[in-house]
């Protein structure tokens, strides 16, 4: 079956475009804008020369960068597949990183939007290509909230880091040592925004107490204990500067402010994808650890499991693969993972795997065997490595449709 290659150089404004036929002659090469109209002149021309050289198929490429071919790839599916004429048309969203790759087989080409439509168009030419494009509007919603949730999650743990740096300069003792289990927790907070080591370390024992009391809500069992403790690394701290501490508070309630709604806006998140996954058959959630929103950030990922002929698949699009150093007779025996795959997929699947080995004695033993095995980056290796274990589990889950049922539950 004859084929037109096309490939779209995408941008925010308008798109580079190039036709190719599947023995590598180049037909033509024209830009369009990156709006309706455009999309219109490109499928005219698609068609137009699909006809004029008895063509039976088209193919698509464009590069995954950030969302400005969103619109023109899901107008041309949406536009095309409508078509009633014997023309077959598959769009392949390709990894930029694969295609740039693939341009580097190439000595001379130099860095413009022509050649690089070209690179695309070549590039289908050679085929090994991902999973063409599917329509799944119901997942691509739970992903516009699940990404979402991720970006903030991220900026929170960012913020955190910097507000400890900032602690250390007010309150370096609280810093090193805190008495508090939580840093940021509701008292913790309280007294890192409201109090000074020095007004500490000269407040009375009983008014730190009922301090302690008021904002923690009586919670703690011994609060006399965490009282006296707080005094002791309040008279430990350096003293900081009068004409630093207006500027150090303020800088503090700043980002205390910033985290604090940051946080808000995820459980506003989190209310709508539990909503949206009401709608979503799956088992995952049967699964004890695994909630509506660690489910939802790996469905809305992974999208259709057909897609994947296996879990080692499903590992390697979540980049839950480790590279092979084989030369001869010698194999290394520590490799690092690799450093591509779906960085979304692969966030919800390592928080789900920490959830989850809290309370599944299988993934707490073999976390745990892990963690064992070496005496560098312990949790962090063996949390990864349980998270590959668990790619196993959801792939069985989304492909059979069938209920976990944990090792304490298969008991009885």
């Amino acid at each position: 079956m004859s084929q037109l290659l096309v490939g779209l150089d995408v941008s925010m404004k308008s798109h580079h475009v190039h036709f190719m036929k599947e023995d590598g002659t180049s037909l033509t090469d024209f830009s369009v804008s990156n709006d309706e109209l455009g999309a219109d002149t490109l499928i005219q021309k698609m068609k137009e020369t699909a006809e004029r050289n008895q063509i039976r198929q088209l193919k698509i490429g464009l590069e995954a960068t950030s969302n400005y071919g969103w619109h023109v790839a899901h107008y041309l599916k949406e536009q095309l597949s409508s078509e009633k004429e014997d023309i077959s048309t598959s769009i392949y969203v390709l990894n930029a990183r694969k295609v740039a790759r693939f341009k580097k087989g190439y000595d001379t080409l130099p860095k413009n939007d022509r050649i690089d439509a070209w690179v695309i168009a070549d590039h289908l030419r050679f085929g090994r290509l991902p999973n063409e494009m599917k329509d799944a509007i119901h997942y691509e919603a739970l992903q516009r909230l699940t990404r979402t949730r991720f970006h903030l999650a991220k900026e929170i743990a960012r913020n955190k880091t910097y507000l400890l740096n900032q602690l250390f300069i007010k309150f370096s003792g609280m810093r090193q040592d805190n008495p508090f289990s939580n840093t940021f927790g509701a008292t913790s907070l309280a007294v890192i925004q409201e109090l000074e080591p020095e007004t500490i370390t000269n407040m009375s024992l009983q008014n730190l107490v009922d301090f302690i009391q008021e904002k923690g809500k009586n919670r703690f069992q011994n609060p006399e204990e965490v009282a006296s403790y707080l005094q002791k690394v309040a008279r430990s701290s350096y003293r900081l500067n009068k004409t630093l501490q207006d500027p150090v508070n303020l800088s503090m309630s700043v980002i205390i402010s910033t985290i604090q709604h940051m946080e808000s806006q995820i459980k506003r998140l989190d209310k709508e994808i539990a909503k949206l996954m009401k709608g979503i058959p799956q088992t995952l959630t049967s699964v004890k650890g695994i909630g509506d929103v660690y489910a939802a950030g790996s469905i809305a990922e992974i999208g259709d499991i057909k897609r994947f002929k296996d879990h080692h698949a499903l590992a390697k699009y979540a980049g839950l693969v480790w590279n092979q150093y084989q030369s001869g007779e010698y194999e290394a025996d520590e490799t690092s993972r690799m450093k591509t795959g779906n960085k979304y997929l692969r966030y919800y699947l390592v928080q789900a795997a920490d959830s989850i080995r809290r309370s599944d004695s299988d993934y707490k033993a073999f976390y745990q065997k892990k963690y064992q095995e070496v005496t560098k980056h312990q949790h962090k290796r063996a949390l990864v490595l349980t998270a590959r274990k668990l790619v196993r589990l959801v792939f069985s889950l989304l492909k059979t449709n069938q209920l976990y049922i944990s090792p304490e539950r298969r008991e009885f």
